[in-house]
């Protein structure tokens, strides 16, 4: 099976090292508004990121296009895709699809997809996101969408264990600003939306930036517009040969959240594993 070719996205951080100071300045500007940003003519894409057209053209063939025409259809093809429903990626997949057994190309999809989630986050990133998910003196809330919500429950189950003062939110947007309503400045709001994209989510998501709530997004590799609001967004990619997208990277990658989570104050949270055994213990609802 042919691999799923990079995002733009992903292409810029690949390459960002080796773009001039102008060149970096257009993409920054697209990826402050990715993919709308590069969706326009060359003209007008330079002309509202304050650079020539030259500067433009020199960027998108260093990122291996063969011109503007090329990369803008790539930013097409991307945005037709985070729109696409079950039934349109699964047409697509079928016509794309090797002879090779759908056991072999599902391991290969997933194994693609966990390379590039990796690959694609900064260490960096990662470790300030994890030093506000460890900060048991703020209030952690968890929430998820339609799809999600199974990944929110399974982050929250496991963050309640490491630490204190975690909240999951229910999945009914109705209720939720009862929970902001007690949010407070410095807390933290970790949140899964992937495609299609939910508008309560984001609303959400600025509501809770506007209070002074640390935003952690975990989206898909075209990125939620939650995405925007947040403070951290790491994408996960999911494409596999299904009406479905996957979600294995977006759970390895909780998976590895929450053991940095653990790590960051070990001995607090040994404490806390070591009282809820012995609470398991009394209530008898499990063999030793």
């Amino acid at each position: 099976m042919s691999e799923p070719r990079a995002t733009v996205r992903q292409l810029i951080r690949e390459n960002y090292a080796n773009l001039t100071q102008s060149e970096r300045k257009f993409a920054n500007s697209l990826l402050g508004n990715y993919p709308a940003g590069g969706l326009a003519s060359i003209t007008v894409v330079a002309a509202n990121a304050d650079v020539s057209t030259p500067t433009v053209a020199r960027m998108v063939q260093k990122l291996g296009f063969k011109g503007y025409p090329s990369f803008h259809a790539a930013l097409l093809q991307e945005l037709q895709a985070k729109v696409s429903g079950p039934t349109q990626r699964r047409a697509q997949w079928t016509a794309e699809a090797p002879e090779s057994h759908l056991l072999n190309r599902f391991a290969q999809a997933v194994h693609h997809n966990l390379e590039q989630t990796f690959a694609n986050i900064d260490p960096e990133q990662f470790e300030a996101a994890v030093k506000l998910l460890a900060n048991s003196k703020a209030r952690l809330y968890v929430v998820g969408g339609r799809i999600t919500r199974a990944l929110a429950d399974y982050a929250f189950t496991h963050f309640q264990a490491v630490r204190r003062r975690v909240t999951h939110m229910t999945s009914a947007s109705a209720t939720w600003p009862h929970y902001v309503l007690d949010m407070a400045e410095g807390d933290v709001l970790l949140m899964f939306d992937v495609r299609r994209y939910e508008d309560n989510l984001l609303r959400l998501a600025e509501m809770a930036s506007q209070r002074g709530v640390g935003v952690i997004l975990i989206t898909d590799q075209w990125a939620s517009p939650i995405a925007g609001a947040a403070d951290f967004a790491f994408n996960c990619w999911g494409e596999i040969p299904s009406a479905w997208d996957s979600n294995v990277s977006t759970l390895m990658l909780v998976e590895t959240l929450i053991a940095a989570t653990q790590e960051e104050h070990w001995p607090a949270t040994q404490d806390r594993y070591d009282r809820l055994d012995e609470l398991f213990d009394m209530t008898e609802l499990f063999r030793k």
